[in-house]
């Protein structure tokens, strides 16, 4: 199956990934090539109601990362924006005010909920403005994001401690103390087991009294974003109707792009 929720396991120790999926990071080239190479057949999507979609982008990119990503919600229908707050590097309170002011926005312009989208650290933040604000949110999918309470699953802990500190400002006020816990709301996690950013173990979200689910594709950690995969999974997910939440289950036609997934 593809889909996937995770309870009442033994969690293994955490690691960053292995060397040889860092060093083969560079494939990120080969999926968005294969992005706009399918891109016609993916404008053949299900197609969006129109709500909002606000999409964080990982730790030290930019809007300009999720680009191919908005092009395509848009052309599905939806109301796609990247996030007011520039290069994703210094994890504050302004930041997070910033956030919040702009899902409220949203919110408000729209008169509806609005689903967040986040790749790696963005998908960290999506998870946390949620939890913020569970009444303005509708879904949150986040792309191979370190969604575990130990930073050592991902091999960006020295680089993202040295910019921010071992405990960022909004948790010195309380708050991201409990990254593993989802959102109330149903929530998305699809990650890869070749990532060579974050370890594939510290993106899994367990089963929770909301819907959470656990989707593997095949991709690169800096791919995810433009990888054809994902595309299917995420619009499978935002084409549902509010309060009509199912687990993702890919066509008889897709289910090559989906591998069946062990936890082990």
């Amino acid at each position: 199956m593809a889909s996937i929720p995770i309870s009442d396991r033994a969690a293994p120790k955490a690691v960053p990934p292995k060397r040889i999926w860092t060093l083969a990071e560079g494939r990120a080239m080969f999926e968005l090539g294969m992005f706009y190479a399918s891109r016609r057949l993916l404008t053949s999507l299900p197609k969006g109601d129109g709500h909002a979609v606000m999409c964080l982008p990982g730790f030290m990119a930019s809007n300009s990362s999720t680009i191919p990503m908005r092009g395509l919600l848009r052309e599905l229908g939806y109301d796609a924006h990247g996030w007011d707050s520039g290069r994703n590097i210094r994890v504050d309170n302004a930041l997070l005010h910033r956030l919040e002011g702009q899902l409220l926005r949203l919110h408000k312009s729209s008169g509806r909920k609005v689903s967040l989208i986040g790749w790696s650290l963005g998908g960290v933040l999506a998870r946390e403005i949620a939890k913020l604000h569970p009444d303005k949110a509708r879904l949150v999918i986040s792309l191979g994001s370190p969604i575990s309470n130990d930073r050592n699953h991902t091999n960006a802990r020295k680089l993202f401690e040295r910019l921010n500190g071992k405990e960022p400002e909004p948790m010195r006020d309380g708050r991201f103390l409990d990254l593993e816990t989802a959102p109330p709301l149903p929530t998305t996690s699809i990650y890869t087991k070749t990532d060579g950013v974050v370890h594939w173990h510290g993106s899994l979200q367990a089963e929770g009294e909301h819907p959470s689910e656990n989707i593997e594709v095949h991709a690169s950690h800096l791919g995810l974003g433009v990888n054809p995969s994902v595309m299917v999974a995420m619009a499978d997910r935002l084409s549902q109707a509010e309060g009509k939440w199912a687990p993702f289950r890919p066509s008889l036609s897709q289910k090559w792009m989906f591998p069946r997934t062990k936890l082990h």
